[in-house]
């Protein structure tokens, strides 16, 4: 059994694969990995077979006929993976834009706060940290950051960066049963779909961390386009109608021994370089 499952979307990724880097990272770890095949025309889908093949152990690769998009693609493949037994599960960008070691940070961090059930990788440009972002795509991103952010009425920094892991819990394995209404921006439909399954009363940041990436960097041949941000506004508002989610009375993450949140007025205690943070503080 692999403690570890996750899942990388494929759509003619088969230039941009690195399999090497893959099969390096499995050398030394218990991580699985499911490859899904979002109907590719060019030759990821034989370049999968044949890697899967022979390295059966650590990865497995599922076929989609057609291109269903990203949404769908990650949706069939956490299916897949929760029906493993497994510890954690998550979906990272193929492209690998974020490390493939950032997994084991991701781990050890939902080891050391049990009651966190989704970490959520945030592209934060730290002094120590390497984040490379074009800066159309900076800004375009903190645009929309702040829109959805006030669809979720969570202070989320960053909803949309690829990599994503969770604890395999029943509350989990619900927010995959059903398609995703919305495509490209299906990571905040999900938040969405986690956050109406949260008493009014109770506080969503004791269950949704976001995780400050080490390092992140804009890979060429990326399908995202500047066209997309306003297709985005669209599918925002049908996640606002669909979800329509309550007012919280507080959204300041609780005190932990390893990591106590600092108040939202108190300039002193400023986010430390190496320390996650958690998906309500201000920013």
């Amino acid at each position: 059994m692999a403690e570890c499952t996750i899942v990388i979307p494929c759509f003619n990724e088969a230039r941009r694969l690195d399999l090497r880097a893959f099969l390096a990272h499995t050398l030394s770890r218990e991580e699985a990995f499911v490859f899904v095949n979002d109907g590719s025309t060019d030759d990821t889908g034989p370049l999968l077979d044949e890697f899967c093949a022979v390295n059966s152990d650590n990865f497995r690769v599922i076929h989609l006929p057609q291109n269903r998009g990203k949404a769908e693609a990650v949706r069939q493949g956490m299916l897949n993976a929760l029906a493993s037994p497994t510890k954690f599960v998550g979906y990272w960008d193929a492209d690998l834009a974020t490390p493939l070691a950032a997994i084991g940070e991701f781990r050890s961090y939902l080891d050391q706060h049990p009651r966190v059930e989704a970490l959520l990788g945030a592209r934060v440009r730290l002094l120590g940290r390497h984040i490379e972002r074009r800066a159309m795509r900076h800004y375009l991103g903190r645009l929309f950051a702040t829109v959805a952010a006030g669809v979720l009425k969570m202070p989320v920094y960053d909803t949309q960066c690829g990599a994503k892991l969770f604890r395999a819990t029943d509350r989990v394995r619900g927010l995959f049963a059903q398609p995703f209404r919305t495509t490209w921006i299906f990571d905040v439909e999900l938040l969405a779909r986690m956050l109406a399954t949260i008493p009014a009363e109770a506080n969503p940041a004791e269950l949704i961390h976001e995780f400050p990436l080490s390092q992140w960097r804009d890979v060429a041949g990326s399908k995202v386009k500047a066209r997309d941000f306003v297709r985005a506004a669209g599918q925002l508002a049908t996640i606002w109608r669909s979800y329509r989610l309550p007012n919280r009375p507080s959204l300041a993450p609780q005190p932990t021994a390893s990591a106590p949140p600092a108040s939202l007025g108190d300039s002193s205690r400023r986010q430390q370089p190496g320390k996650p943070i958690a998906a309500a503080e201000k920013r």
